[in-house]
């Protein structure tokens, strides 16, 4: 029992029956997040029903065969969400019912993209899913954010720190929490992801691995930007999922709308900086890895366009090669590509510790280890993406 005195279903248990779970759906379902999230569902048998709304078809989407059961076609349906004319098909569920937990997973995750990139992809999808969740008293909405909307700074930012967004990306992450905020009726509950890492990667992490690889090819050593202590903090993408479940599990325990509405950040307990992630690029790929000076990283503040493009025609090329010495022909989502707006030097630097007071989570990939990486360059191999 809560207390307010209602009364509680544990979801894990065998007795709960398939009528008191709650129904899911997920926006953005074969994302990253939005896969692992509804394999965790599905494997843990927590919803009653599961619906993956996706833009791409499971087909184009480089799923790894462990989701082809949770991703059916069954329980895909392919519908731009941000569409209004999207929307009855994508919130209707038969005999009237309504959905209980829907999960925002979707937007733009690219960098360095226009604003009106992110305004209609990230913001205007936010803004459509989080009003009709409002209408139909879906009984928690969950918006996936990043932690990259705070003042950056080697101290830990908590959820009440000052926002100073620095990615493109961020800024419309932000407009969209605080414009979801205002939608009366909304059961809102906002997470803001550190860098998520774990098979099948495709972004900042795998960057770093494509880029080692390629140093290890070329023989040569591996330098980084900025500082050692510069701060990149991650989280497993299994614990990141679990959070999110978690989050809404403990929303619903108390008579909604919770106000104000919750923010956390969620973020492993490693407290990745570069220096951590140049020490397992070197024990990885067996590689020389090291920093530019003062004076390099001072000439790359003035000149990023410069800097950026410089790496990238470094690592292009012999990626390039590496995949055709590899017979690696299809197109994967794997490139050493470096985006501007990655290579700032900016921290990301999380405090968690709100959301695992409020809900009692622990952290089952508590840091990012070489054991981690090297499962990660394992799974690219089984998909034979890895030169």
């Amino acid at each position: 029992m809560t207390e307010n005195g209602a009364v509680q279903t544990d979801p894990t248990t065998s007795t709960s029956t398939t009528a008191e779970k709650p129904a899911v759906l997920i926006i953005g379902g074969l994302g990253y997040m939005g896969r692992f999230l509804a394999r965790y569902i599905h494997d843990n048998n927590l919803a009653s029903e599961i619906r993956l709304v996706d833009k791409h078809l499971p087909e184009l989407a480089w799923l790894a065969p462990e989701f082809k059961e949770a991703c059916s076609r069954e329980r895909f349906m392919q519908a731009d969400a941000s569409r209004e004319q999207s929307l009855q098909r994508v919130f209707d569920r038969d005999h009237g019912k309504q959905f209980d937990y829907v999960f925002n997973c979707g937007g733009e995750t690219r960098y360095s993209q226009e604003d009106e990139v992110y305004k209609m992809r990230s913001y205007g999808l936010s803004m459509a899913v989080g009003k009709e969740a409002a209408k139909r008293g879906v009984k928690c909405f969950v918006e996936l954010s990043t932690g990259m909307i705070y003042k950056p700074d080697s101290i830990p930012r908590k959820e009440t720190d000052k926002l100073k967004p620095w990615s493109k990306l961020a800024k419309w992450k932000l407009n969209s929490e605080d414009d979801l905020a205002k939608v009366e009726g909304l059961n809102l509950m906002v997470m803001r992801m550190a860098h998520v890492y774990g098979p099948y990667t495709s972004k900042f992490i795998s960057t770093a691995l494509c880029m080692a690889r390629v140093y290890q090819f070329l023989n040569k050593e591996m330098k980084f930007l900025w500082k050692e202590d510069l701060r990149t903090n991650t989280v497993h993408v299994e614990d990141a999922v679990r959070a999110i479940w978690t989050g809404a599990e403990w929303y619903v325990k108390a008579p909604p709308p919770r106000r104000p509405v919750p923010i956390f950040n969620i973020v492993d307990h490693g407290n990745t900086s570069q220096g951590i992630m140049a020490k397992l690029m070197h024990e990885t790929f067996n590689i020389d890895t090291g920093f530019h000076g003062t004076l390099i990283s001072a000439f790359a503040r003035l000149n990023l366009d410069h800097v950026v493009d410089e790496v990238n025609d470094e690592t292009l090329d012999p990626w390039a090669d590496l995949q055709t010495k590899a017979g690696i022909s299809k197109s994967t989502p794997l490139s050493p590509f470096m985006e501007k707006e990655l290579l700032k030097d900016t921290d990301l630097s999380l405090d968690g510790s709100a959301f695992e007071r409020a809900t009692g989570f622990q952290y089952e990939h508590p840091q990012l280890t070489k054991d981690e990486i090297e499962k990660v360059v394992a799974s690219y191999r089984t998909m034979g993406w890895w030169p």
